[in-house]
C-alpha cells in the first residue's frame, strides 16, 4: 500500500504538468477551434529563458518575466500562423503553420542555448520530505500547487474581468459576440497568449526535476494533448482530471509491468473515448442547425 501511494502522488505530480500544458489548448480551442501545436516549443522556450535569468535574479523574481514571456510569444503565433489561415478560411492551414513555427522555435533554441540538455538549479531542497508516509520531493508540491494555482488564476480572470467575460462569451458563441461589439480576433489573440504563457510557466515548474533543453516539451506536449482529448477540449475541469489519469497510469505502469510500456495505458484510454465518447469524458456534444 505505501509503494502504491507513493506511486499515486508520482502520478499526479506528473499529471499536473500535462493538465497545465492541456489547458492553454482548451483556451484556444474554446474561442476560436484551433490548437497550436508547438506548445511544446513554448513550454521549452520558457524553460530556457528562465534557465537564463535565475543566475542573475533568482527563481522567484524569475517567474514573472517567463509570464510575459510566454504572453508575447503566443501572441506572435497566433498573429504569423493562425489569423492568415484564419482569415482565407483554410480549414488546416493554422494546424501546418503552428508546426512551422515550432519547428522553427525548437532550431532558435538550439543555436542560442545548444543542443544539449542543461541543468535547472531547483529553488527547493531536493531531498524528499515525509508526507502522511509517502517520500515526496519539495519541486513535486510546488508542481501541483503551481499549476492548480496557475488554472485557477485563469478561472479567476475570466470570471471577474472584463476581457476574461469576452473570452467566455467567445467561446460560447463567437459570432453573437462579434454583433455585441466584442473584438474576437483581439479575443482569439489573448487566448493564444495566455496559452503559451501557461506552457512557458509549466516549463519552469518541471524544468527542476528534469532536464532543461530544446526538446525537451515534445513528448510533454503530445501526451497533453491525448489528456486534452481525454478530458474534452472546452472542459477545464477534464483536463485536471484527463492529466491525473493519464499521469497515474504511467507510474503504475512503469512499476508494475515495464518502464517500456508506460506510454501504452493513455494511448489506450485514448483510444477507448475516441470511441466511445468523442467529446471527452467531460465535454459536452453541441447539435448545430445547418
Amino acid at each position: 500500500m505505501a509503494i502504491l501511494l507513493q506511486l499515486i502522488a508520482s502520478g499526479v505530480a506528473v499529471g499536473m504538468i500535462y493538465a497545465a500544458i492541456a489547458f492553454g489548448y482548451q483556451l484556444t480551442f474554446a474561442t476560436s477551434k484551433t490548437l497550436n501545436f508547438g506548445q511544446g516549443e513554448a513550454l521549452a522556450l520558457g524553460a530556457l529563458f528562465g534557465l537564463t535569468l535565475v543566475p542573475f535574479i533568482g527563481y522567484w523574481l524569475m517567474i514573472p518575466l517567463v509570464l510575459v514571456f510566454g504572453f508575447a510569444l503566443g501572441a506572435v503565433v497566433e498573429r504569423l500562423g493562425v489569423r492568415p489561415a484564419v482569415k482565407i478560411k483554410s480549414e488546416y492551414g493554422w494546424i501546418m503553420a503552428t508546426i512551422a513555427l515550432g519547428i522553427i522555435f525548437k532550431n532558435v533554441a538550439e543555436n542560442v542555448w545548444g543542443r544539449d540538455d542543461l541543468k535547472f538549479p531547483s529553488p527547493l531542497p531536493e531531498t524528499a520530505i515525509q508526507v502522511a508516509g509517502i517520500r515526496i520531493l519539495p519541486m513535486e508540491l510546488l508542481i501541483v500547487g503551481g499549476a492548480l494555482l496557475m488554472m485557477l488564476a485563469v478561472e479567476i480572470f475570466n470570471r471577474k474581468s472584463i476581457w476574461g467575460k469576452a473570452v467566455v462569451a467567445t467561446s460560447n458563441d463567437i459570432d453573437a459576440a462579434g454583433l455585441m461589439g466584442i473584438n474576437t480576433q483581439r479575443v482569439i489573440t489573448l487566448s493564444y497568449s495566455i496559452s503559451a504563457m501557461t506552457a512557458a510557466f509549466a516549463g519552469v515548474l518541471v524544468a527542476p526535476v528534469t532536464l532543461t533543453g530544446a526538446t525537451m516539451g515534445a513528448v510533454l506536449a503530445l501526451k497533453a494533448f491525448a489528456v486534452a482529448i481525454i478530458g474534452g477540449l472546452e472542459s477545464g475541469l477534464g483536463v485536471i482530471v484527463g492529466g491525473l489519469i493519464l499521469g497515474v497510469a504511467e507510474t503504475l505502469t512503469g512499476f508494475y509491468i515495464s518502464t517500456g510500456y508506460k506510454d501504452v495505458p493513455g494511448l489506450i484510454l485514448l483510444l477507448v473515448v475516441l470511441s466511445l465518447r468523442p467529446v471527452g469524458l467531460f465535454g459536452k456534444a453541441v447539435i448545430k442547425k445547418v
